[in-house]
């Protein structure tokens, strides 16, 4: 083999060297002579001495000639065969860079299906397929990059592997998806995406598939290894596809894994993934939550956004550690029986300049419209949910937390913002469907998507939506006319209780609707009861504040109003430090004020939390028909004067628990309470219990029915229904 000089147009050369080549695999790397024969080899290597390439198989080295002095070099040679592979070598004076293998070397990386899917919208494992992956082809080691910005003019990989230098590895276009395979790249490089966008602005972005990236000022994509973690909960997995959950417990613990606990005493530090597998998973399971949600983890730039302004909606925030950080956390939960339900943000997204937002120069992922594709509320980009490509991103993203991490439910933020074009708008601020209405008829068929892929490929999972109006359906089947999540929040429930409790005793009877209204609504939809991170921010003060009364009836109020809302139909979720009556609201810079169980108050109402969820989840009467009108009937819901709320609670088998709540510090004493059967009635629960703070009233552990009516029915009991409290009485034998 030998070689000679040859010279490639100038303005091409030129277009290298200015990164501005249309098409540098068709000019770059190793190419036929189509008119003259042989082998042209051109390589683009700034700041160096020389460029020496190294054939395989004969071992021979050439240096290259440098055409250039901007670096480019260019040789020819004479071989009727097309060399089988070869190195190149880099020189600064004296020193030289390792042989590396060409990047301008290697052929098509993606799939023409993947392709397709990709753009007609139904790829469910994109995440394969962008992103950046460790691979190798042949012996050689590398990581192969792909990124969708179909308008951008250029789009190079950046990093630790080439000085952040957009010249040196420009990608190839492929339908508006971006591919390269940079052979001396590894796991744990860090990386972005320098583009050339549609109006010729240069910017760099962080990758919208990265698995593992920077947090806060530093926004750059790490490589991450894929596809090693070995789980360890076979069990849990194999059982969850068996179980019903609409007619199982559940009661979910919702956490900000910022803000659970930290050390203090090491600057305020969060708690890693690995600390919280140990000690939240055991406090968890100490509780007798059945699951945790946790607020946001896909990774965001500002803590003060709790995580719902995603940048990384790949990547488990590196707050806490590393993504197989974030699966031991998960798995060891599994492993002790405890759900992971994860919040996740499809509605919104920040505008943050290395993120999603202009990401090829043009409004990719959102509305070019601000009517249409900005939240004037959030100062943050709706999605827009007509493009294929988008909706793809954001379905292939659900299935990714279910299929990657074994997440075992995703709880769908702001839902109602995206049901409504006109949502928290102005008139003539929004644009109408194509029907004059003001539903996102994309949003909605999104959803219906999203629903369907999740329930279809993960069987025994959940999906929840934070919905806080009264759209039809939304936890109905998508068959049937619904949107197809399994569960939706109650706000509304959680909205009129928390104003009823806020009223005097003395005035509740005025009000004492917005106590039983819920149950006028109850079964259109499969509703989860949540007292959240919402009603403890902004000025709403803690859940102790809202009570009215000294201290010790505040205190009453909150056992009381847990119990109550253990007993009403409806799985249930409590936010951190709720469990224990944290005295001020919320802040995500802090731990939770956990000195605060040091007082007997505090501690009487862990401790009553820790028995709700030990009685509700042994109970089949407060879950099993959470759904069905016939898990609930009332007693008496009219009697306003006292504020007492009595009812019956059921299974499917029959069992039957009667609940009686006074919602006044006036105890009731030789209480006739109608009951729907004879028998004996223990006493199984009473958040008046000393052992909680309260004043010991009840009835003696229980008591046994007499042939006497009351409140319509033929048999009753006498009971003493404490002050400011709940009971739980089950029909059963001495």
């Amino acid at each position: 083999m030998s070689l000679e000089a040859t010279f490639s147009p100038t303005d091409q050369i030129h277009q290298v060297i200015e990164a501005r080549h249309p098409d540098p695999f068709s000019f770059l790397g190793l190419h036929a002579d189509e008119e003259n024969g042989g082998w042209i080899l051109r390589v683009f290597a700034p700041e160096t001495s020389g460029v020496d390439v190294v054939f395989d198989g004969s071992g021979d080295r050439f240096s290259l000639f440098q055409v250039d002095d901007a670096g480019f070099y260019e040789s020819k040679f004479e071989s009727p065969e097309r060399p089988s592979g070869y190195q190149l070598q880099s020189f600064y004076g004296p020193h030289a860079d390792p042989l590396v293998r060409d990047p301008f070397a290697f052929g098509l990386l993606l799939g023409e299906q993947d392709l397709h899917y990709f753009g007609e919208g139904t790829h469910r494992k994109l995440w394969e397929v962008m992103g950046a992956h460790p691979c190798s082809f042949g012996e050689t080691e590398g990581v192969r990059f792909a990124v969708w910005a179909p308008n951008a003019q250029r789009v190079s990989v950046i990093g630790d592997f080439n000085g952040w230098d957009g010249r040196l590895h420009p990608m190839r276009n492929r339908h508006g998806v971006w591919e390269i395979f940079v052979p001396h790249a590894s796991v744990g490089c860090h990386y972005k995406f320098e583009i050339v966008g549609a109006h010729g602005n240069l910017f760099a972005k962080s990758d919208p598939f990265a698995f593992f990236s920077q947090h806060g000022s530093a926004t750059a994509s790490l490589v991450a290894e894929t596809g090693t973690y070995e789980w360890q909960d076979g069990d849990w997995m194999r059982q969850r596809e068996k179980t019903d959950l609409y007619h199982a417990p559940m009661s979910v613990y919702e956490v900000h894994l910022g803000s659970w606990k930290r050390k203090f005493e090491e600057e305020n530090r969060f708690l890693s993934y690995l600390e919280l597998a140990d000690e939240l998973v055991e406090y968890v399971k100490k509780m007798g939550f059945t699951h945790i949600e946790l607020m946001p983890v896909a990774e965001f730039p500002f803590d003060g956004s709790w995580g719902y302004q995603v940048c990384g909606y790949f990547a488990p925030t590196s707050r806490f550690g590393t993504p197989d950080e974030f699966r031991t956390f998960v798995d060891r939960c599994h492993q002790h029986g405890i759900g992971v339900i994860v919040d996740w943000v499809p509605a919104h997204f920040p505008k943050d300049a290395h993120g999603l937002a202009q990401f090829d120069g043009t409004a990719l992922y959102e509305h070019a419209d601000p009517r249409q594709g900005e939240h004037r509320d959030w100062g943050t980009l709706i999605f827009n949910y007509g493009r294929n490509e988008v909706r793809n991103f954001l379905i292939s993203n659900a299935l990714y937390w279910l299929e990657e991490f074994h997440i075992d439910g995703l709880r769908v933020d702001a839902v109602a913002s995206m049901l409504y074009l006109d949502y928290s708008r102005e008139d003539g601020d929004w644009v109408p469907n194509e029907h004059g209405g003001r539903e996102n008829l994309d949003a909605i068929e999104f959803l219906k998507q999203l629903n369907q892929a999740c329930y279809e490929t993960h069987p025994g999972i959940l999906m929840m939506a934070e919905e806080s109006t009264a759209y039809p359906g939304v936890s109905r089947p998508v068959a049937s006319g619904g949107l197809g999540f399994g569960f939706k929040w109650n706000m509304g429930w959680m909205n009129d209780s928390l104003s009823y409790m806020s009223n005097e005793p003395i005035h509740r009877k005025y009000h004492h609707g917005k106590a039983t209204f819920s149950m006028i609504y109850a079964y259109h939809e499969s509703y989860v009861l949540v007292l959240s991170h919402d009603e403890v921010v902004h000025g709403k003060g803690s859940i102790v504040q809202k009570m009215p009364g000294d201290r010790w009836q505040q205190m009453a109020n909150v056992r009381m109003f847990y119990a109550w809302m253990f007993a009403h139909p409806g799985k249930k979720l409590l936010f951190q430090g709720l469990e224990f009556g944290q005295s001020e609201e919320w802040n995500h810079a802090h731990s939770i004020p956990w000195h605060l169980l040091e007082h007997k108050e505090h501690n009487g109402i862990q401790r009553l939390v820790q028995d709700l969820n030990a009685l509700y989840t042994s109970q089949p009467a407060l879950y099993a028909l959470d759904h069905e009108p016939g898990g609930f009937e009332w007693i008496d819901h009219n009697d306003a004067k006292h504020s007492l709320f009595t009812f019956i609670r059921r299974s499917q088998d029959g069992q039957t628990i009667v609940i009686a709540v006074n919602a006044t510090p006036v105890p009731r004493e030789g209480y006739a309470l109608g009951v729907p059967e004879a028998g004996f009635y223990e006493e199984i629960f009473n958040s008046d219990s000393e052992i909680y703070g309260g004043s010991n009233l009840g009835s003696a552990g229980g008591v046994d029915s007499q042939p006497h009516s009351a409140h319509e029915r033929e048999n009753s009991i006498m009971v003493t229904i404490p002050p400011l409290a709940t009971v739980f009485y089950r029909l059963g034998q001495r």
